[in-house]
């Protein structure tokens, strides 16, 4: 394994740019480079980033419109694509974008062809699929960020709620990462104590409908930040942040995120957010999470959506 470790993002618009400035700030690579066809955008992001260099550590950051950029990388972060637009939703966006993935994955694996490939642009599950039979990598090796981001969202919504900090709580949002999405209640919790069963001053926090409530919040999270703002940016440049250092530092955290399902809860050949261990070989599936029967029925729903999707992509 090389001592040095390599980040390529391609795509500088929001999404990428702050992948990369996350990346830069919490030192999860010792090289960073930023690839899109776009040069001039692409330069002033790079030239942006070198500025601040004084401010954190020892990273490296170059970039450019040729994609001789992204050699030899060991995570390729993919974020190029047309950008999600107010009330239009992520599968709306899976035909431009197919286009677009299918002619970059050849080209990025000749330049980086042991790296892992994480997809972020959306609709990152059905885009991942297509990916995987593009490329040939085996499902470890390209996933999407799936539902990590959307797992932020819902521990940080019931924390506010439960008055605990967010990483003391033990929640996961699973399936697409979209309008079919669904949080594991079966095994959520406040540190170790379940979610209906939580108080504060005395007063029991969550009922049913509260979690209903919240589910729906997370769901439609990202269009309420589209709408205000055109973009959402600052959240999946840390949540994709996350899963790299996960990669890069072989730490076998749990994330939720998407590779190509093959036999978990009897789903094959659909990328669809479920627990995963992450580490330097990639995304692993955890087999033995637990669902209830109604979760089991969403997540079939949610696979059921994609397969539709991408079979439409398909011809």
């Amino acid at each position: 394994m090389r001592t040095v470790s390599k980040l390529t993002v391609v795509g500088a618009g929001a999404v990428g740019s702050s992948v990369a400035y996350a990346a830069m700030i919490r030192g999860t690579a010792r090289q960073i480079a930023l690839y899109d066809i776009a040069p001039e955008k692409t330069r002033a992001e790079v030239l942006d980033l070198c500025h601040g260099a004084t401010f954190v550590g020892a990273t490296e950051i170059s970039g450019g419109s040729d994609i001789a950029v992204t050699a030899d990388s060991d995570v390729v972060v993919i974020t190029a694509g047309a950008k999600q637009k107010p009330g239009q939703n992520r599968i709306e966006l899976a035909a431009t974008n197919a286009r677009i993935m299918s002619s970059l994955m050849v080209q990025l694996l000749e330049l980086s062809p042991y790296a892992i490939y994480v997809i972020v642009s959306n609709p990152c599950d059905v885009l991942t699929m297509l990916a995987k039979e593009a490329s040939g990598l085996p499902a470890e090796r390209i996933f999407a960020s799936g539902t990590t981001l959307d797992s932020s969202r819902l521990r940080w919504e019931i924390a506010r709620r439960a008055q605990v900090s967010a990483s003391s709580v033990h929640a996961m949002i699973v399936g697409e990462h979209g309008d079919t999405e669904f949080p594991l209640w079966s095994s959520a919790s406040v540190g170790t104590v379940p979610l209906l069963d939580w108080t504060v001053g005395g007063a029991r926090v969550f009922e049913q409908s509260t979690l209903d409530q919240i589910a729906v919040d997370v769901r439609d999270a990202a269009y309420t930040v589209i709408q205000g703002k055109g973009a959402t940016n600052y959240a999946i440049g840390l949540s994709s942040t996350r899963i790299v250092e996960a990669i890069v530092n072989d730490e076998n955290a749990v994330l939720p995120v998407a590779p190509v399902l093959s036999g978990i809860q009897g789903l094959h050949g659909v990328a669809l957010s479920v627990p995963c261990v992450v580490n330097r070989t990639g995304a692993h599936p955890i087999a033995e999470t637990p669902f209830s029967d109604h979760e089991r029925e969403l997540l079939q729903r949610s696979a059921a959506s994609l397969h539709e999707v991408a079979a439409g992509l398909r011809t």
